[in-house]
C-alpha cells in the first residue's frame, strides 16, 4: 500500500469460536468489530469461520468463491483496515490452511502455512506451503505466518537487505494454540521478536472447540526487546496496540545484531 505511516494501529480479535459453522463465526465477527475503528490492521484468530477442524473437504472454499473471503474483502472496506487471518481453501484439487491478507482495496495476499501440525493430522488433510510471504503495508514490511510455523525460527531469519535494512520488521501469527502448551506460545513469541529485533503480534483463539480443547488466548503484542503487551487470557477481547518505527529503530541502532547473522 502506498503512504509511510511511523505508526501502526493494530487490533487484536481475540475471540471464541463456533466449531464448523461459518454463518455464526461470521456474525460473531460482525458483533465484535462493530466496536472500535481507526486502526490500520486487524487480526483474527486461524481458521476464523471453522475453528482448527481436519473436515478440509466439507470445509474448504475457493479463492474465486468464498464468503469468508467476501465477508473479508466488505469489513476491510468499512474499516478501512487490513485483515490478517487463515481459512480453509481448496486450489486445484489440494487443500491448504491458507493465510489471507486482505487490504481495504479488496486486494488479497496470501501464504500457505508451511509447517502443518502432524500431532493434529494436518499434514494429513492440508498440503504445505513453501514460500515465505512478506507484505507492504504503509512502509511496515509484515512477515505471514500461521500457528505452528512458531515452532520453527529458521523460516522467519530476518536478515539485512542490501541496502541495510531488515527483511521484515513486524511478524504476525495468527492462532489456534491449545491452553495445555500455553507457555510454549508465550516463550517462543517473545524469542522470536528478541532473535530477529522484529515486532512481534500473535493472536490465538479463547474457548473450547469441537475436540475438547481449551484455548487460553494469550493473544500479545512484543517489541524488538521483548517488552510485551498482552491481552486478559481465557476470556473474548478486543484490544488495540500500536507498533513505533521508532522503536524498532532504536533498538536496531543500539544493539546491531543483524549485521553479525
Amino acid at each position: 500500500m502506498s503512504n509511510l505511516k511511523s505508526d501502526l494501529k493494530i487490533a487484536l480479535v481475540q475471540a471464541n469460536q463456533t466449531w464448523e459453522d461459518k454463518a455464526a463465526n461470521l456474525n460473531h465477527f460482525d458483533a465484535l468489530l462493530q466496536g472500535f475503528s481507526g486502526v490500520d490492521l486487524i487480526l483474527l484468530p486461524e481458521m476464523f469461520h471453522t475453528g482448527f477442524s481436519m473436515h478440509s473437504e466439507q470445509l474448504a472454499e475457493s479463492m474465486e468463491s468464498s464468503k469468508g473471503l467476501e465477508w473479508l474483502k466488505s469489513q476491510a472496506a468499512s474499516k478501512n483496515a487490513a485483515i490478517y487471518t487463515s481459512l480453509v481453501i481448496r486450489d486445484q484439487e489440494r487443500y491448504f490452511n491458507r493465510g489471507v491478507f486482505v487490504e481495504p482495496t479488496g486486494r488479497i495476499h496470501f501464504y500457505n502455512k508451511r509447517k502443518t501440525f502432524g500431532l493434529a493430522g494436518e499434514d494429513k488433510q492440508y498440503s504445505s506451503g513453501n514460500t515465505e510471504v512478506v507484505v507492504d503495508l504503509y512502509g511496515w514490511r509484515i512477515q505471514l505466518q500461521i500457528c505452528y510455523d512458531l515452532r520453527f525460527p529458521e523460516i522467519v531469519r530476518n536478515r539485512l537487505l542490501p541496502d541495510g535494512s531488515a527483511s521484515y520488521d513486524l511478524i504476525l501469527y495468527v492462532a489456534n494454540w491449545p491452553e495445555r502448551r500455553r507457555l510454549h506460545w508465550q516463550t517462543l513469541l517473545k524469542a522470536r521478536a528478541i532473535e530477529n529485533q522484529s515486532y512481534v503480534v500473535g493472536v490465538n483463539r479463547v474457548g473450547v472447540d469441537g475436540n475438547g480443547l481449551n484455548y487460553a488466548g494469550d493473544s500479545v503484542s512484543i517489541d524488538p526487546l521483548g517488552v510485551e503487551e498482552a491481552l486478559e487470557p481465557f476470556k473474548e477481547e478486543v484490544k488495540i496496540v500500536t507498533v513505533t518505527k521508532e522503536t524498532l529503530h532504536q533498538a536496531r541502532a543500539n544493539l546491531p545484531f543483524l549485521k553479525d547473522i
